[in-house]
């Protein structure tokens, strides 16, 4: 189930340190700000819009944080840094480093573990996925504190069933590239479509299609 915007908080306010911590206007303005830039972007939101709806004077904010993307940054990285990446390096090397038979194996584990993280942090996901491609700080976070080290391991799992034969031998880097863009067009779509009252989603056929897709494609 996906978590509400005040459990999120919560999780969000536990990352602050006793030298961070948040008064009770930051507070309101953290989860006011939240709420709107998942809502309709980064771009869109204005600063007098997060005010009114932390009920706050848009003066208050800028005392706070300098410029808008700074209070972006208050969400995102704090998260990125402390609850993202340790969760996905912990999951992912609890992934990797168990045994698996095929690469259909890996996808399947890979497929559940990302889904289960997306239903619990749905929202700061939404703002994350939304502003990478805008702010260099982000990208570089991520690339910092995730992508490497996932690479790094992802790798001997590919290395490995290339020496099976049973996936084709070409650049690791390149099979976890286009395996990605398979598993996460799968996971997105499914997250935005699957709670949707009118959605036709059908899971078990989406995810056995993408799966098919990627093996047939890695085929040697």
């Amino acid at each position: 189930m996906q978590v509400s915007a005040d459990q999120w908080l919560e999780e969000l306010l536990k990352l602050d340190n006793d030298e961070t911590k948040m008064t009770e206007k930051q507070i309101k303005i953290v989860q006011a700000a939240s709420e709107i830039f998942a809502e309709k972007g980064f771009a869109a939101s204005s600063t007098s819009e997060i005010a009114q709806r932390a009920g706050v004077a848009e003066g208050t904010i800028f005392r706070h944080y300098k410029t808008k993307k700074e209070l972006l940054l208050s969400i995102v990285a704090p998260v990125m840094a402390k609850l993202v990446a340790p969760f996905v390096l912990r999951d992912f090397y609890k992934v990797l480093d168990g045994s698996f038979d095929s690469y259909d194996a890996l996808l399947r584990a890979i497929i559940e573990n990302r889904i289960a993280f997306l239903e619990k942090h749905m929202q700061v996901f939404k703002i994350f996925i939304q502003e990478i491609p805008f702010h260099p700080d982000l990208q570089e976070q991520f690339q910092k504190l995730i992508l490497s080290k996932v690479l790094d391991k992802l790798s001997i799992s590919v290395r490995k069933f290339q020496q099976q034969g049973s996936i084709i031998d070409w650049s690791p880097v390149t099979v976890i590239r286009l395996t990605a863009s398979a598993l996460i067009g799968y996971v997105l779509c499914r997250s935005f479509s699957i709670h949707a009252s009118d959605s036709t989603w059908q899971d078990d056929t989406e995810r056995e299609a993408t799966i098919t897709f990627i093996l047939k494609g890695l085929t040697p």
